[in-house]
């Protein structure tokens, strides 16, 4: 089963993944298990890498630049849980990406994926923190190796460069995505963000991503992420918008109130 998934993994350009017993994980949301009828068996965890070449000026997240990612991992499962599922008729397969029934980061660093770093962001080698967990989750019991859940080298480069030093309550990523009226204080901090939507600040700064850049494999991303790029969104390229467009990008589930804030935010 397991060399079936890699098969099917490596098809789509994932080499990032291993198994991790679902016993060992964290389990976040149990009634997602539930509805599936799964209550121990296996998570294969795997790193989908997203981050394109810089194109000069931008002012999104990478995460949002391309189409939302939700859609991405859709497509995948649509094309690999059948095939799977025909093949091993007496097991159960289900895929999750984000809204997860497990701690997604904590699982990948206890598959062996990467490290944990102080920004709580899962670090490869391969990618830096610039990469969508996902997993599929089978009721099978298949051979599989926990780690040691490790941290990053805490250099303290992404705390020096957050312009809140990664405190949550206050994190600019967090506050283009806040929904209604802004304090004062707030719009002050939206203002000097040099983002509308998302943050990248602690990202930029690892040396995980300086070291991925000079291997030469931060950019080595599936098809999807290089189609349909909107790095530079504008308050005209959003109302030209329609509506399905518009689903299909990372910021729309706050819906356009939210993203023209944050675009007019200097007036």
């Amino acid at each position: 089963m397991l060399q079936l998934i890699q098969k099917l993994l490596n098809e789509e350009g994932i080499v990032l993944f291993a198994p991790v017993p679902l016993h060992d994980c964290r389990i976040l949301r149990p009634y997602l298990l539930s509805r599936v009828g799964i209550d121990d068996g296996t998570a294969i965890l795997f790193a989908v890498p997203y981050r394109g070449e810089d194109t000069g000026e931008q002012n999104l997240s990478a995460y949002a630049i391309p189409r939302d990612y939700h859609l991405y991992f859709k497509q995948l499962f649509a094309k690999l849980l059948p095939g799977l599922s025909e093949r091993f008729p007496e097991q159960r397969f289900v895929g999750f990406s984000d809204h997860s029934p497990i701690d997604e980061v904590h699982a990948a660093s206890l598959a062996g994926l990467g490290v944990i770093g102080d920004h709580g962001l899962l670090l490869t080698e391969s990618y830096s923190s610039f990469v969508f967990l996902g997993e599929i989750i089978t009721d099978a019991v298949l051979p599989t190796v926990s780690h040691p859940i490790n941290g990053c080298r805490h250099c303290g480069a992404c705390r020096n460069a957050c312009p809140v030093g990664l405190d949550k309550s206050r994190c600019l990523s967090a506050l283009t995505q806040k929904k209604g009226d802004l304090s004062e204080e707030e719009q002050t901090a939206l203002r000097a963000h040099p983002l509308v939507w998302g943050c990248d600040i602690c990202q930029n700064v690892c040396p995980y991503t300086s070291q991925a850049h000079r291997a030469g494999t931060l950019y080595q991303i599936p098809a999807f992420f290089r189609e349909y790029r909107l790095p530079h969104l504008t308050v005209d390229l959003l109302d030209r918008m329609d509506d399905n467009d518009f689903a299909e990008r990372a910021y729309a589930w706050r819906g356009r109130s939210v993203i023209r804030r944050n675009l007019t935010k200097d007036g």
